[in-house]
């Protein structure tokens, strides 16, 4: 009953930028944390960086200084700014939200969206 729905996704070129959206949308009370995770092809999910709901950030090390996660409460949404990408960003994107609904609080995934940096 809760849907998250990415876009944003593509190719671009090294150097070059792309934002992210993921949005919430179902029986929802409120989101608390809310993250964006990454799977390169032969490599296990990583954490790339999440928000809560007071705007508290955390990045992994690899895109500090590059990237830009935030959100907007009211609209259920999650952004993923993306500058000065490496070809190594390349990877399947994953939005993540911990969701209160009228029966529980748990975490839901988006779908994926793909991310190719190359020339």
């Amino acid at each position: 009953q809760v849907q998250l729905v990415e876009s944003g996704g593509g190719l671009v070129q090294p150097g070059g930028s792309l934002r992210l959206s993921c949005a919430a949308s179902g029986s929802i009370i409120s989101i608390n944390a809310m993250g964006w995770y990454r799977q390169a092809p032969g490599k296990e999910r990583e954490l790339v960086a999440t928000i809560t709901r007071g705007n508290s950030t955390n990045y992994v090390d690899s895109v500090k200084g590059r990237f830009t996660i935030s959100r907007d409460n009211a609209k259920n949404t999650v952004y993923l700014q993306m500058n000065s990408l490496k070809p190594e960003d390349t990877a399947v994107y994953y939005c993540n939200a911990a969701v209160v609904t009228a029966w529980r609080t748990r975490g839901y995934w988006g779908q994926g969206t793909q991310v190719t940096v190359s020339s």
